[in-house]
């Protein structure tokens, strides 16, 4: 049974490598980690309600009042993202439609683990989107398993045929999220491989820079793999470009983002 939802469902703006000014929506907001993964690196650490199922978490009404509260502020993007993997919610396709309503001049992108993205009704909702940003970590079912560690019986083919079945009729930019870590850090001739049979916008070069489990590779690490996905538009997280924010609501913003900034790998546990 997960917690009462808390009140905060926006959050940010946050100074995002990947989305510049993006202002966060959580469209789970359960009190602890909802998520179909309990991956290794995870910055909010261990999933605390392991699900597969989508539910309805958070209500239009809601979304809206507290779009229409926060006034106006800087942003590029606004984000479904936060302590939760966002398909979970069975009514993404209406929160999105809120965003719109009261957001109407940015983008709205949305991360996701991929891990629903072989259901039909799951692609449906994310192709409502402008940005979406799938992770992909692992070429082989094995790392898939121990690096993603997923709740349920969903395999790495299923998510792969997921995402090229969704590139296929989306319009809008799809972007591959690749984290490295020492686990997978020799895959990645095989991840660009792979990058290149879907057909990414872009693929993001990330590896876990807050605290968290696993230590981070450095900048001279990622700068060699990154030299691996020739000839593919790629953003590194090391190199690329963070702007200034100042969030709405520091303790809503830190629920989803512990730390800003890069700390120092000896800093990490």
């Amino acid at each position: 049974m997960h917690e009462a939802q808390i009140p905060s469902i926006v959050y940010g703006p946050v100074p995002s490598w990947r989305l510049a000014r993006s202002l966060g929506v959580d469209a789970v907001s359960t009190k602890g980690k909802t998520c179909s993964f309990d991956c290794i690196y995870c910055q909010l650490g261990r999933t605390v309600h392991p699900l597969t199922e989508r539910r309805r978490f958070v209500t239009p009404d809601a979304l809206l009042q507290q779009l229409a509260a926060i006034g106006d502020v800087a942003i590029d993007t606004v984000t479904f993202s936060g302590v939760a993997e966002p398909t979970l919610a069975i009514n993404l396709r209406e929160l999105v439609a809120v965003v719109r309503e009261a957001m109407s001049n940015h983008p709205v992108a949305v991360l996701t683990n991929a891990s629903l993205i072989w259901r039909e009704d799951v692609r449906a909702d994310l192709r409502h989107f402008d940005i979406v940003v799938a992770k992909v970590d692992a070429p082989t079912e094995e790392l898939f398993r121990r690096v993603n560690r997923p709740v349920g019986e969903v395999s790495l083919a299923q998510i792969l045929a997921g995402i090229g079945e969704f590139r296929e009729g989306f319009d809008g930019k799809l972007a591959l999220q690749m984290m490295f870590t020492e686990a997978n850090r020799d895959q990645a001739g095989q991840m660009a491989a792979l990058a290149r049979t879907l057909h990414p916008d872009h693929v993001q070069l990330n590896t876990p820079l807050r605290p968290c489990p696993v230590q981070p590779l450095s900048e001279g690490e990622m700068a060699g793999i990154e030299a691996e996905f020739l000839g593919l538009p790629t953003i590194n997280v090391y190199t690329a470009q963070r702007p200034q924010v100042t969030p709405l609501d520091t303790k809503a913003t830190r629920r989803r983002r512990p730390r800003e900034g890069q700390p120092a790998a000896d800093s990490l546990s």
